[in-house]
């Protein structure tokens, strides 16, 4: 009943994008869309996704973050769904704060404020005060585990049926985005996980005034309920005031976010698998606050071995060796042709050396490339996926702050000023102590990132074509009604109740 109720709900949509590129679903040409159009059509999705509740909130919000792989209207339009999920009622909140302690939260705590200041798709924050300081209280939502399994089950059978259907490596890639949050979205929800996460991450950083991890109180970490410190800030994404009036240095802050990101990621192993504008906070005082260490992903030393050397690779433009190292980092789909792999290689290292300025060839990279490599059989999977959350996530801040942003340019001296650090750190995993980089490996590492995040962005047009028939298909295919109602399942009390969207026609 609930796989039913999806597909009721989004395939109107579906079908709408694909009279996108066919007119009459399987044949004829596009039909014209206006800017006004897609607005109004981003925010009847978005209203749709969070009728469907707090797991089909929680997935939007990964590709919220993905302005690589969604477009605008539609990446800003599922950014709002991070504010409008519903809060769950007090007294079921209470009941889980006093299941975890024993004690009711007016006898544990000093002061409990019971308005959450936020209220996420898969916990809300409190601000209360626990022996004379100020602590931020976050509580699972109740039943939350129950609803994420019966929705996870139910959106992998669609994902599977488009597959089957589309088995190309851009539908695989959605498929293993999916496969990767239903991975992690168990360890979101044990918060002695997240205190773990949190505490580890907030040594690494202790030294640097630039970054701020909230003080987790470990005495009081349950597996529903974790108490922090409370620490004052402005949402990366509502700076824009701020920047305008000179109280933040928009270079500055976009470049912390990239150091901190390339840290975790290449140096520490221990990278923020959740990147969105929601878990950064800016203080009064300039200084960047990490938040929500929930999902997490460990980057084993092999992993970044393996993108180090494929950026050398790219450096001495070997295009074998760099083909070598995207067969080492997971990424080249099997079955793949390892000469057309080496092909397709050699092509994008021309490219990439073809003595354009930064500006005209990233332009390049946007158009050439996407058309000439559309079909590229590389997949982003496991830590790659991520890494190119995060690099979509610095790449949008830049270009919502930074006037003239260029990703590449942007990075390059950040990457060079840390490749030491970098190249130290990885010594020990296997990547020659003798081996120095060029002083453009960083250019290059920029370039191979921002390739990666738009051969994922095709993912995004080719799925606006072909998901239409995969939930129409998917809809065929279903059990009779009778027996769908038969394992039917009460919506969840804590599920978005939002009105239904404006009805207008696809």
């Amino acid at each position: 009943m609930r796989t039913l109720a999806i597909v009721l709900r989004l395939l109107p949509f579906a079908l709408s994008f694909r009279r996108d590129v066919r007119r009459w679903l399987v044949a004829g040409g596009p039909v014209p869309r206006t800017a006004v159009f897609h607005r109004r059509r981003a925010a009847r999705l978005s209203a749709a996704i969070a009728t469907l509740g707090p797991t089909f909130v929680k997935l939007a919000q990964v590709f919220a973050a993905r302005a690589d792989l969604i477009p605008e209207p539609y990446v800003g339009e599922l950014g709002t769904l991070l504010d409008r999920v519903p809060p769950a009622p007090w007294e079921a909140v209470a009941a889980t704060i006093t299941a975890s302690y024993g004690e009711a939260p007016d006898e544990l705590f000093e002061a409990f404020d019971r308005t959450p200041v936020a209220s996420g798709s898969l916990g809300q924050v409190y601000r209360a005060r626990f022996r004379d300081q100020d602590v931020a209280v976050k509580v699972l939502r109740p039943g939350i585990e129950a609803v994420v399994a019966r929705d996870l089950s139910a959106a992998r059978r669609i994902v599977q049926v488009v597959e089957r259907r589309w088995p190309n490596p851009h539908v695989v890639g959605f498929r293993i985005t999916v496969d990767e949050f239903a991975r992690h979205i168990g360890e979101e929800m044990d918060f002695r996980l997240e205190a773990d996460h949190a505490r580890e991450i907030g040594a690494r950083f202790a030294g640097d005034r630039r970054i701020v991890v909230p003080r987790v109180l470990h005495a009081l970490t349950r597996q529903h309920v974790m108490v922090m410190e409370f620490v004052e800030g402005t949402r990366a994404d509502r700076l824009a005031p701020l920047v305008a009036a000179g109280r933040v240095d928009a270079q500055a802050l976009v470049r912390d976010v990239l150091e901190a990101y390339v840290r975790m990621m290449l140096m520490d192993g221990l990278f923020h698998a959740d990147p969105h504008p929601g878990n950064l906070l800016v203080t009064g005082d300039g200084r960047l606050v990490l938040l929500d260490f929930g999902m997490c992903v460990r980057v084993p030393p092999a992993t970044r071995t393996a993108l180090v050397r494929t950026v050398l690779a790219a450096i001495r433009r070997d295009a074998a060796a760099t083909a070598d190292g995207f067969h080492a980092l997971g990424i080249v789909a099997p079955g793949a042709d390892p000469a057309e792999i080496r092909r397709l290689t050699a092509f994008l290292l021309d490219l990439a050396y073809s003595g354009a300025a930064p500006q005209d060839a990233a332009r390049v990279l946007a158009d050439e490339v996407i058309r000439t490599l559309y079909n590229w059989p590389i997949v982003l999977t496991g830590e790659m996926v991520y890494f190119a959350r995060a690099a979509a996530l610095i790449e949008g801040m830049g270009a919502r702050y930074v006037p003239g942003f260029n990703a590449i340019d942007f990075a390059s001296p950040v990457v060079l000023r840390m490749r030491g650090q970098i190249l130290a750190a990885l010594r020990g995993a296997g990547l020659d102590a003798g081996v120095a980089p060029q002083p453009d490996w960083a250019v290059l590492l920029g370039t191979l990132v921002g390739q990666a995040a738009r051969v994922v962005a095709g993912a995004g047009r080719e799925l606006a074509a072909v998901v239409g028939g995969g939930l129409a298909e998917l809809f065929a295919a279903l059990p009779p009604l009778g027996e769908l109602i038969a394992d039917a399942a009460p919506a969840p009390a804590s599920a978005a109740r939002l009105p239904d969207p404006e009805r207008r026609s696809a």
